[in-house]
């Protein structure tokens, strides 16, 4: 099959695949920051408003990581011991899940949005429209969210990094035309504020799975989606074995969101202006975590296939090729968020306590950079391995201190601060526990072939 990542140099191979797999995470990364930016033109109340209903948008992440992470490492393990026929299987199972859980999650959070939303108790009139209005139309469409972020998933499997990265190109490009005049409402355009920042999101969603459904139909490659049946009856085999390893993921992410969204609710206390920080603030640190993440992707497929091979030095090799360049590309994220924070801020916000605030929250985030990189990269690649539950419960108990060391911290001379420092301070954690976790458990393979063979 092309895209066959148990042969040929580690470096070479891996960096091929990871390329357009970062590539399209940074295409992510501008989707949200052009947004932020255009808002940011409505005022810091604007930007808050869209900032929590974002809440919801990454909320549903975690949810589609469910199909995306169990389909994807199950079609790259069956692709590494030749298993074409459930590789297809495990394709079909995962966008079937896809559509049905986008669809349900739709219609639950258009239908309860005022619920959802007063959880964050927004006093400001402004504030509490723009987040109504963002969460019940990019909410209600996630649908396209779901399925998008599967099929990149799908396609890593296999070793295609590129159908992703051109569809998410396209998707850009109609995102970035569609904000302005959506948002702004230039001439005869209709002004939508911030409902029109989640149309053009949605929009720029619909053409990156469509690219990526008609990919499958008119490339003569190989493709464990070729044949792609939705409605008919899931197997239940397949089912279970994407579940065995999605439901760990995807309570991972969910979890995580739920932690940002008590956070975000003490961050509210400071005012708008806290809220739109450490929304933007967010979106800007996503230059390193998306990139990081994709990464994560990256070695998720590569590990996949090369332990469902059984090749285990191969594995090892491939992972500190990995930790050396995300270790790296973290320092540098260091390195721009501590020494230039005031150009950045300025970027995003106009009205001087917003930036001093937002300089605040790059300073002191920046300093994890490194650590972030390396536990997302290491997340992908225990997931490769399989071990999405051992995941699961390190970044929930590590993540969950997040709220007791917010609470401690900002109840002093801190302030707002002290939430920021929470959130530095296990992500530091997070990095190290998850980089020992790895090398422990490759020690431990390694030390059973040798058993076996002696």
């Amino acid at each position: 099959m092309e895209g066959n990542l148990t042969k040929g140099p580690i470096l070479k191979t891996l960096t091929k695949l990871a390329i357009p797999i970062m590539a399209s995470s940074f295409l992510g990364t501008l989707y949200n920051i052009t947004d932020m930016a255009w808002i940011g033109l409505l005022g810091a109340k604007a930007v808050a408003g869209v900032g929590v209903g974002g809440m919801f948008t990454w909320l549903s992440q975690g949810l589609a990581s469910m199909a995306r992470m169990g389909g994807q490492v199950q079609i790259a393990q069956c692709i590494g011991r030749g298993e074409k026929e459930k590789a297809h299987g495990y394709a079909q199972t995962a966008m079937q899940l896809a559509l049905l859980m986008g669809l349900a999650y739709g219609i639950i959070v258009a239908l309860f949005a005022n619920q959802l939303v007063g959880f964050f108790k927004l006093d400001d009139a402004e504030t509490l429209s723009a987040a109504l209005d963002y969460t019940k139309i990019a909410c209600g469409f996630i649908v396209f969210s779901f399925l998008s972020f599967t099929l990149t998933g799908i396609y890593t499997a296999q070793g295609d990094s590129k159908t992703p990265f051109i569809a998410n190109l396209f998707g850009l490009a109609a995102n970035m035309i569609l904000d302005p005049v959506l948002i702004l409402g230039p001439g005869p355009f209709q002004r939508f504020g911030a409902a029109g920042a989640a149309m053009a999101t949605v929009l720029a969603q619909v053409i990156v799975t469509m690219i990526m459904l008609f990919g499958v139909i008119l490339q003569k490659k190989e493709n464990v989606l070729k044949g792609l049946r939705l409605f008919v009856k899931i197997p239940l085999e397949y089912v279970q074995g994407i579940c065995k390893i999605g439901i760990p993921t995807a309570l991972q992410g969910m979890v995580y969101c739920f932690i940002s969204m008590v956070l975000t609710r003490m961050v509210a206390g400071f005012g708008p202006e806290a809220i739109a920080t450490q929304r933007v603030g967010g979106q800007i640190e996503s230059i390193s975590w998306n990139t990081a993440d994709g990464f994560g992707a990256a070695m998720n497929a590569f590990i996949g296939q090369n332990y469902g091979a059984g090749k285990t030095e191969r594995v090892k090799k491939g992972y500190r090729a990995s930790l050396c360049t995300v270790g790296i590309w973290g320092i540098l994220i260091t390195l721009v968020f501590v020494v230039v924070p005031v150009p950045i801020a300025s970027v995003f916000f106009h009205e001087k306590t917003a930036i001093a605030t937002a300089v605040d929250y790059l300073i002191i985030v920046g300093y994890s950079g490194a650590f972030l990189c390396v536990e997302l990269m290491t997340v992908g690649a225990l997931s490769g391995l399989g071990r999405t539950r051992l995941c699961s419960v390190i970044s929930i108990v590590f993540t969950s201190l997040r709220i007791p060391l917010a609470i401690i911290l900002s109840s002093g001379v801190l302030g707002i601060l002290g939430i920021w420092w929470a959130l530095t301070t296990t992500t530091m954690m997070k990095g190290i526990i998850f980089t020992c976790a790895f090398f422990i458990i490759m020690r431990k393979m390694t030390d059973a072939q040798r058993t076996d063979i002696i």
